[in-house]
């Protein structure tokens, strides 16, 4: 649940004299209510709806970015988001510097981290920016670099949102591997995407997520038919 404050006020002054005259309006958006689901390991949950459904908020819980607010959210093993790529880096050092910071917040080593930088840039095709600062990256090179080194690691749970869609054709295409070989090696994965075709030949499982409740779940085929279709 995130709290919505009506017309904010402008001073720290003005908030507590509203206050204390109870004048301040909060309402109370519930982006996830009552959802339950389990996900097991090599098992890839595709995961759909309309913009505001929830999808965004679900993906921070499982990446233990935000708490629930009521319930639990039993996550075991390692974790790798796929979600606001490039959101940890520091603009002032460089993309090697980076990848130590960024994988140091992922729980890995630094000495591991600085091992693993220059094939971890190479394959972001950045090798010729590895010592630039990365306040001068476009976003697509950003989210390139934050893909490959979250994509580095062997992890337990792979989480994907629309992040498939970064960089040019060549460049989704090798990402789509990668991600399918981490899928392969067992992680327990949930996608997030508008495409229902990737869905479709991704997911083995999918649920339509509506007002922040699974309104339909099942097979990809019968979700998004649903889904697309506007069934119940």
């Amino acid at each position: 649940m995130y709290p919505l404050v009506r017309d904010r006020p402008g001073t720290f002054k003005e908030q507590v004299i509203r206050s204390l005259r109870r004048k301040i309006e909060v309402d109370e958006l519930h982006a996830i209510r009552d959802l339950s689901f389990r996900i097991e390991y090599g098992e890839v949950l595709g995961v759909i709806g309309d913009n505001g459904a929830g999808k965004s908020t679900l993906m921070k819980m499982v990446a233990r970015v935000l708490p629930p607010t009521r319930g639990r959210m039993i996550v075991r093993g390692l974790v790798a988001p796929l979600i606001e790529l490039g959101a940890g880096f520091n603009p002032e050092l460089t993309a090697t510097e980076n990848v130590v910071l960024y994988g140091a917040i992922l729980g890995r080593s630094p000495r591991e981290m600085a091992e693993r930088a220059g094939p971890i840039i190479d394959w972001a095709g950045l090798s010729e920016f590895a010592d630039v600062a990365v306040r001068t990256f476009s976003s697509g090179m950003l989210a390139r670099l934050g893909f490959s080194i979250v994509t580095d690691i062997d992890p337990d749970v792979l989480l994907v949102d629309e992040i498939l869609s970064v960089g040019d054709q060549s460049f989704r295409e090798k990402s789509r591997r990668r991600v399918r070989s981490v899928m392969e090696r067992g992680a327990a994965t949930i996608l997030v995407s508008h495409d229902m075709e990737l869905v479709q030949d991704l997911a083995s499982r999918a649920i339509w997520l509506d007002k922040g409740c699974i309104r339909r779940e099942g097979s990809p085929e019968e979700v998004i038919e649903a889904y697309t279709g506007g069934g119940v």
